[in-house]
């Protein structure tokens, strides 16, 4: 009886290895050019006042191995990992062991735990204050970047409320009553095909550019970049520098507008990491990730020329399972793949640089990073 049952289970064991490897798809990047990386000075890092400044990028879909192909593919270095701070998140939502974009971006915006596809609600489908708007009060500005579309689940968490991440006109409506100062995400199109009184609402409030060019972009007192949708697809099939670009002008664009002795807080995502994960593009995933670091390389740059600035850096979840199987970093060559098509509920890594930074070392739920963040720009002690 015992030789049958250990048969019985050698047989389902090799049946679900068999299954598990139909499911695997590999694939490669070569040649890579090196981007180079930039070393911090590490004058802030670390330090114990709290800091003006926080900005928190989320690198959608972006486990370990998301960032190991990027390091490899780029000669073994990236800004990211020349930091010294980091971690460990937990993801899952209130309801499933493997969050969605909308259970975790509610978590980093308003701290806390939530359904699957909840837009800033809790449980009770109660609207819960995101970091914008708790901070606003205190006179401290806020805005969003992203190379999703604004209504994408991410960057909809820190400026709506709605039950469901698919109720994509309910979350535009929402963004008149936002507390953004600025976003930049994708895109003119899916913008003018909001119903007109959305538009108009949102026009009374944001002046409203396709380029940051546009001359009266500099003088708005809150703006909203919609540029054309190639500016915001994938790397591969032709973006440039929107996020970096975006990202830089975010921060010059809010510290010129900070009240005397507030800073700012900027969300940075960037999306298409996790679609391309989700697709199983291995190349494209390693392009996505090398641009988002280029971001971060912004952040970190302006939080050393500021001294009073917070960068974190993590993800929403784990996409793909990712792996990595072979490379020739030397050569700019990564090989690697994918277990799954959908999201993991793997603990994902965040680092940190600035002042506090070592507060998000450890292990920590999504919630917590939240918690952590809006303690320091409230000044709680």
């Amino acid at each position: 009886m015992k030789k049958r049952v250990l048969t019985i289970l050698a047989a389902l064991a090799a049946a679900a290895v068999s299954a598990a490897a139909q499911n695997l798809v590999t694939g490669s990047i070569e040649g890579v050019t090196p981007q180079g990386s930039y070393m911090p000075t590490f004058a802030s890092d670390g330090a114990a006042e709290a800091p003006l400044n926080v900005i928190l990028m989320i690198g959608d879909g972006t486990g370990l191995a998301h960032y190991a192909s990027g390091y490899f593919a780029n000669g073994e270095e990236l800004t990211v990992m020349n930091l010294k701070h980091m971690g460990w998140v937990t993801t899952k939502s209130s309801n499933r062991f493997t969050t969605d974009s909308a259970a975790s971006g509610t978590a980093y915006s308003a701290g806390i735990k939530t359904y699957n596809g909840s837009i800033g609600l809790d449980d009770d489908r109660q609207s819960v204050p995101n970091i914008p708007e708790l901070i606003e009060p205190e006179g401290i500005i806020s805005a969003v970047v992203t190379t999703d579309n604004l209504d994408g689940a991410t960057p909809a968490c820190f400026f709506a409320h709605q039950e469901n991440r698919r109720m994509s006109k309910e979350i535009w409506a929402d963004l008149p009553a936002s507390h953004l100062t600025f976003f930049a995400a994708g895109h003119e199109t899916v913008y003018e095909l909001q119903p007109e009184a959305t538009r108009r609402a949102i026009e009374e409030v944001f002046t409203i550019v396709k380029s940051l060019d546009d001359p009266r972009a500099a003088g708005s007192a809150r703006l909203g970049y919609l540029p054309p949708k190639s500016e915001t697809t994938y790397i591969k099939k032709g973006r440039t520098d929107f996020l970096p670009v975006s990202t830089r002008y975010a921060i010059d664009f809010l510290r010129a507008r900070t009240n005397p002795g507030k800073g700012f807080f900027m969300m940075v995502e960037g999306a298409r990491i996790d679609k391309a994960s989700h697709a199983n593009d291995y190349d494209s995933m390693v392009l996505e990730l090398l641009d988002f670091d280029k971001a971060i390389t912004e952040a970190i740059k302006f939080a050393d020329e500021d001294g009073h600035t917070l960068v974190v850096i993590c993800a929403d979840h784990e996409t793909g399972g990712t792996f990595i199987w072979d490379g020739d970093p030397s050569k700019g060559n990564v090989s690697g793949g994918f277990v799954s098509g959908g999201h993991t509920a793997i603990p994902i890594p965040i680092f940190a640089y600035g002042p506090h930074a070592q507060d998000f070392m450890g292990v920590q739920g999504n919630n917590e990073v939240s918690l952590k963040i809006q303690k320091l720009l409230l000044g709680e002690r």
